[in-house]
């Protein structure tokens, strides 16, 4: 089964450009030019990944965004014709994973797209049996990496692809201090890293909210400044 992308923008030919590409990779495309459209599909459709643009009429991506994470942790994309960092740190915080900005490289969007699918797919659920391995936990935080489940004194947490990875790297790391430059590397390979770039900060405060954590009594995600993050053993 062809994994499902749904790809809204209010630029035809954008949407129209975006959906070539992907067809040629073998993609079901779902297309909207109306984020309304789209959050209707999202209800109705097992999508695998979304592409957003951020400026749209009626709904801008960021509402559209978190609309769609109130019931969905697909991976995704937002396109953004400004390259400011408040726009990517808006779209990080309400959720989405990565961001692109206009104007790209269709092939390099499908790259990205290749990327995401690949870390939300690597939990597989077609394995036989449940492995000691495939379970990760630590002083009431539990996750499941065959499942991509996350439970928090037995409640479940909802956590996006890339918090997910983020949490999963640091209780597979209980101990040692993991730098911001080395998460952004093991999550996006080999994309270029710069000090200013303050993604993983943003996810690490994400993370923080849904696990009712602090910065200043953290009882899951320390920070050591100037150095990383690390979970205490």
């Amino acid at each position: 089964m062809p994994d499902k992308i749904m790809v809204v923008d209010d630029e035809h030919e954008i949407a129209d450009l975006i959906e070539v590409y992907l067809k040629n990779e073998n993609y079901e495309v779902f297309k909207f030019y109306s984020p309304k459209d789209a959050l209707a599909c999202a209800g109705e459709v097992e999508l695998d990944l979304a592409i957003l643009d951020i400026m749209m009429p009626e709904m801008n991506g960021f509402t559209l965004c978190q609309k769609i994470r109130e019931d969905h942790t697909f991976p995704v994309i937002m396109l953004t014709a400004k390259d400011e960092e408040t726009d990517k740190i808006t779209g990080l915080t309400l959720g989405a994973d990565d961001y692109i900005t206009k104007p790209f490289r269709p092939l390099e969007l499908v790259a990205r797209v290749k990327a995401q699918l690949r870390r939300y797919k690597r939990y597989n659920p077609s394995l036989p049996e449940e492995k000691e391995s495939d379970i990760v936990s630590h002083s009431g935080l539990l996750l499941n990496i065959k499942t991509h489940e996350c439970h928090l004194n037995e409640e479940p947490v909802t956590l996006t692809p890339t918090e997910f990875t983020i949490l999963q790297i640091l209780l597979e790391n209980k101990g040692t201090v993991i730098s911001a430059e080395d998460l952004f590397h093991r999550i996006w390979k080999d994309e270029y890293y710069s000090k200013r770039n303050n993604t993983i900060t943003v996810h690490i405060r994400h993370l923080r909210e849904k696990l009712n954590d602090s910065v200043d009594h953290p009882k899951y995600i320390k920070t050591i400044w100037g150095v990383g993050y690390k979970i205490e053993k």
